[in-house]
Formats: structure tokens, sequence, C-alpha cells
């Protein structure tokens, strides 16, 4: 501060406080959202005080940032283009929870706004008015879903270049480690996603044509019910004894078939061994095969649909009496028995394809050729189980397997 122009002395030791030498008063400086704010006291003690205090206080409010709901209209014009409609589908449902706090402005909805939206839904779902709904057996587990959307949520608020000039030094209020804890709502069930080689085996048996056989693919391949459903006969090589997982069947909220995704949930279409018990299933669907429909899991030309299967599969899994549920346990059997199988997790991803980051340059270096040698030592397995519970896994096209098959499509 020029002697010149101000007749404050800077005192040594204090920043920002400036003495008159005339008066005795005191001056003190401080800088409010890059702004240079002055204010003159009798004592020193409240010229540091006045320094030190929330600038929020002394200061017009923060610049006003966009309502929750606003960011939301924005992010379902500009980002939900470019994700899948099953992800569309998925994120507006989490929405209705959400939308309690959507009248909010993005810079109030803090820890303990959210703390607040957390203890107040899980005492909803908690209480007797909600138990009393009867959804079929079906009640929260958890907000963890609602949250992670409202972390997602914020975290494309601060990467938009639509609120680029507001979400400055805006960041999420969702602690995961503090705020996933208070959005348990009920400790589930414990429950075995993992099908036992053995059981999967009997549950094949009790499930109709058609479906047998898509459950026995997507157990083969290890693959989500998904890329199975969608199959295509133009990803079937007999020749060089392969099959490519690329189109995958999209479901909407009904579980009714909506259409295909060009490419698997990971982006990347994988090619899988086509093992001597894949090719027999294979060969004998080729006599549902209908010309301009390139699906090879289908009823009457139809693409399934998701409730179809999940109804067939249910079903042959209770009257198998084996305690699952789902389409999910062949995928998670397969990779618990290609670990066992193959002795470590490069099995594991030989066959399901996962990605991950941490170990990508280790997963690199698989090719089809280890995925083969997997294949051919987990049918081995399954032949050996298979035998000595007298069930027959698969047959050739001459056998009464393939009459089932060509029963079953005439009559549905």
């Amino acid at each position: 501060m020029s002697k010149s122009n101000n007749p404050y002395i800077k005192l040594k030791g204090h920043v920002g406080i400036y003495k008159h030498p005339s008066t005795g008063m005191y001056q003190a400086t401080k800088k409010v959202l890059g702004r240079k704010q002055t204010k003159s006291f009798k004592k020193i003690s409240d010229a540091k005080k006045w320094r030190m205090s929330n600038t929020t206080k002394t200061t017009p409010s923060r610049r006003r940032t966009s309502k929750l709901h606003e960011v939301w209209q924005a992010m379902q014009e500009n980002h939900f283009p470019l994700l899948r409609p099953s992800t569309q589908t998925i994120w507006l449902r989490r929405y209705e929870l959400v939308s309690q706090l959507e009248s909010y402005n993005m810079h109030t909805i803090t820890k303990s706004v959210v703390e607040k939206w957390l203890r107040d839904n899980v005492k909803y779902f908690q209480s007797s008015k909600y138990q009393a709904l009867k959804r079929g057996g079906a009640s929260r587990k958890t907000l963890n879903n609602e949250l992670n959307l409202l972390n997602t949520i914020f975290n494309w608020y601060r990467s938009s270049s639509e609120f680029e000039h507001e979400s400055d030094g805006i960041i999420s209020p969702v602690i995961p480690r503090k705020h996933k804890p208070m959005a348990r709502v009920r400790y589930p069930e414990p429950k075995n996603r993992s099908i036992s080689p053995l059981d999967a085996l009997n549950f094949f048996e009790e499930l109709k044509p058609v479906f047998k056989e898509l459950a026995q693919v997507q157990y083969f391949t290890a693959s989500r019910i998904g890329e199975i459903a969608g199959l295509q006969w133009k990803r079937v090589d007999f020749t060089n004894r392969t099959i490519t997982i690329m189109e995958t069947s999209v479901w909407d909220s009904s579980k009714i078939f909506v259409g295909l995704n060009p490419t698997p949930k990971n982006k990347t279409p994988k090619k899988v061994s086509m093992t001597d018990n894949l090719y027999d299933i294979l060969k004998a669907m080729e006599n549902l095969k209908e010309d301009n429909n390139d699906f090879v899991f289908h009823q009457n030309g139809k693409p399934l649909n998701y409730s179809t299967i999940l109804t067939n599969f249910n079903r042959a899994l209770k009257r198998a009496k084996l305690p699952y549920s789902g389409t999910h346990i062949l995928r998670h059997g397969m990779a618990k028995l290609a670990r066992q199988v193959g002795g470590g997790l490069d099995a594991v991803i030989a066959m399901t394809h996962h990605k991950d980051m941490k170990l990508a340059d280790h997963y690199s270096k698989l090719d089809e050729s280890f995925h083969k040698e997997v294949s051919e030592k987990i049918m081995s397995e399954l032949n050996k189980i298979a035998k000595e519970a007298n069930i027959r896994i698969t047959s050739n096209q001459e056998t009464d397997n393939v009459i089932n098959i060509a029963n079953f499509a005439k009559t549905n």
C-alpha cells in the first residue's frame, strides 16, 4: 500500500493490517471472490477478527448455480444419446428418488443434505407402511444405486462445457465410504450366485428345447444371457470352429425385446472356441434356422424376450430343486469352474473376457489358443461329471434331441 495515496502504514508481523499514524485507527484488507475489501476498526483485535471471518457472512452470496433438475434435463439432452437404451431406462428409474433434491441449487447440495436425504428414505423403506405395499417379496436393500447416480450427475456437471461458467470449485457431496453404509436399508439374505457343475447339468435336464440349448451355450461360453440371446448365425463359424460374441439383445423395463446392441457390454467382440459339445448344440439348432432371420435362438422367428427366458430358467431350477434364481448364475458358475480347472485368474479371463485396467497388460497376452485349451479342459471335466451322473450333455443332429427341437418348433 503506497504512502503517497494512503495514510495507513503497514504493521510488521500482521498480514493485511495497517495503522493510521494520527488517528490510531486500524485498517484491514482481504480478497473476496477475487475482489479487494477494506474496513477500518478502533481495535487491532477487531481488524484481525474481520480478516479471518467467513466471507459468506460479510459479502454477497455465492454466484447462482443451476438447480439439479436443470442439470438433469441438460444431461438427458446431451449425454443420454451416448448411452444404451437399457442404461437410460435404469438411470431414469433411479432418478425417481434423486428427484427429491431437484429443487436444490447444485452448490447447496452438501454432505449434510445428502445425509438427511438418505436418513429419510432409509426410514421410509424400513417402515411398516412400505412393507404393507406387498411388492411380491421384493423390497429395498440399499440406496447405493441412487447415490451412484447423484455422483454421476455431479461429475457430468463439472465436466460439461454447458456449465463450466458456474461449476468451477463444485465437488460431489457424495462420500462413498461414509454414505454407502448409511444407504443400507437391510442386510440381504446370503445368495449363492455361482451354480456348481453338477447342478448346472441337472438344471439343463429340466429345461425345454431351445431354452436348454440357450442355457448350455451361455454356460459353455461363460457369456451374459443377452449375448447369447442375440447371437447371430453369421457369427457362427463351423469351418474354423469359432463363435464370435458380438450383437447383444436389448430388453426394456418390461423385459421385452426392443433391439440389438452392436457390441457386448465392454464394447469388444469376443471370439470363443467351439468345442465338440458346442458344435453338436449349434448343429442341432440349425434345424430351427429360418430365412430372413439370423437369430440362433428364437421362438417362431421372433427374438426371445428376457421375461420368457427368466420364467423358463426359474421354473427349471425349481423343478430340479436347486437353490438358485436368475440367468447370471451360469456365467458365475463357469468363471468359478474355469479357475478351478485352469488353475488361476488367467483361465477366468480367457473364458469371461472381463476387462481390468490393473491387469490389462497381463490380459493382453491371452489369445484364442489359450481360450481353446481352457475350454477343452472344462468340457472334459463336465463330460466326466455327466458320465458319472448318467446325464447326456449334448447329442448330434441324428439323435432324439434334434427331433425334440424340431417338434418344439412345430408346436410353438
